[in-house]
């Protein structure tokens, strides 16, 4: 078998292959075979009929071409392995050259895994920064939890600021109801405006059963973009007031949420936890930091377009799985952000590219310093998460299965690798 490469644009390689006459004897017995098993020629059983019978019966050339799709899939796996490519995704094949008794010719198109010229990633440098832990921040969760234990009590009396009032809400603009600008029994604490500035500040005076009009501006920066700066119209009705009364910032609300002893117990506790938090926090960003100069000092080839595709589509799959775990409709969502599917990857673009150097790169990183996962680590991360779906049958099939086991594979390499050039840098 002759072999000749061509190196495309786009780290695509072009593979001119030719089959021998001689070479070819095998993939014709075997199409001659899977013809005559289809074929029903009286006096001959399917799959025994002789070669001569059978060209006579369907044409010399219907065997060839039925032994080239044959030979083609072979040889096309031979090649690579000789040439010690590494080709990513199905090639397209083009057939040059196919007459009986004449070589096969045939032209093969495919990508390949774009070439990498790491930066010398033990000469990085990437600077940690000091984790500190503010104490308005331990006084600030204090108080949050504090807010999260209060008590309300249902009151016939105007609201006040700290009240909380359930009320029914409409907006419109321009005595046009906005869409989805109505809400039922919504709750809203005066004096915490989270979404709108000054809203609260309106219910102050009305009672149960009382109605308000009043407009609002809404801030500039609003998420959703047909209200920002908008001066919009609204109307409330109130439903009930109910008192807001804190519990007292002590010991005893120290021993109501836990097995704290004293207030001082909990503020400990609860610095501790903000400090993991922020280590936790620092660390991610030290790695994607770290991956960031990897990239950015690290030469690449132009990347396949079959690269990034496949990348787009998995992040639009991560999009989607975490729309619908939040119990929301992915169509719904696309509807509110005006945009289809291939809009969003065309955005994903960016973002794709990084991710697939970044993946290139710790590759190659693997490679040269021999990182591996064993089959051990591999079962015992398998066993934990069968464990944690025992009683999920359908996704304990899918930890079971092969690709899910080259997924895992791949994930602990890749942290495997992080963890050695956070050693390094």
């Amino acid at each position: 078998m002759d072999i000749k490469v061509t190196r495309q644009p786009k780290s695509a390689n072009e593979l001119v292959i030719e089959v021998p006459v001689n070479e070819l004897k095998p993939y014709l017995d075997r199409a001659a075979e899977k013809i005559s098993q289809e074929q029903k020629i009286p006096g001959f059983r399917p799959g025994k009929v002789p070669y001569d019978v059978l060209k006579q019966r369907v044409g010399e050339m219907t065997i060839w071409q039925e032994a080239a799709e044959i030979a083609i899939s072979h040889t096309f796996w031979q090649a690579v392995q000789a040439k010690k490519l590494e080709t990513i995704g199905p090639p397209k094949i083009a057939i040059q050259k196919l007459a009986p008794n004449n070589p096969l010719v045939y032209k093969a198109t495919v990508a390949l895994l774009p070439e990498v010229k790491l930066a010398d990633y033990k000469k990085l440098k990437v600077k940690r920064r000091e984790v500190k832990v503010k104490d308005e921040e331990v006084t600030k969760t204090l108080k949050d939890l504090r807010k999260m234990h209060a008590r309300e009590t249902l009151v016939d009396r105007t609201i006040g600021q700290g009240d909380k009032a359930v009320i029914d809400l409409t907006l419109s603009q321009d005595k046009v109801p906005l869409e989805n600008g109505k809400a039922k029994n919504f709750s809203i604490t005066v004096g915490q405006d989270r979404l709108i500035p000054g809203f609260s500040k309106n219910l102050v005076g009305l009672k149960k059963d009382e109605t308000k009009k009043f407009q609002l501006k809404f801030p500039e920066k609003h998420f959703d973009k047909k209200l920002a700066g908008k001066l919009i119209d609204f109307e409330v009705k109130v439903n009930s007031v109910y008192e807001v009364s804190l519990p007292e910032m002590n010991d005893k609300l120290a021993q109501s949420l836990g097995s704290f002893k004293t207030l001082e117990d909990l503020q400990a506790q609860i610095r501790k936890n903000l400090e993991d938090q922020a280590k936790m926090k620092e660390d991610q960003r030290f790695e994607l930091e770290i991956l960031e100069k990897l990239i950015q000092t690290s030469n690449f080839e132009e990347i396949p377009d079959v690269l990034l595709e496949n990348e787009k589509e998995k992040m639009l799959m991560e999009l989607e799985a975490s729309i619908t775990g939040q119990n929301l409709k992915f169509e719904d969502y696309l509807s509110h952000i005006k945009k289809t599917k291939e809009e969003l990857k065309k955005e994903f673009t960016p973002k794709a590219e990084k991710r697939v150097k970044t993946a290139l790169a710790i590759r190659q990183i693997a490679q040269q310093e021999n990182i591996k996962i064993d089959d051990k680590t591999v079962n015992q991360e398998i066993e934990k998460s069968l464990e944690t779906y025992k009683d999920k049958p359908d996704v304990q099939k899918k930890v079971r299965s092969e690709a899910y086991q080259n997924y895992l594979r791949n994930v602990l390499a890749t942290r495997k690798v992080i963890e050695y050039l956070k050693k390094q840098i």
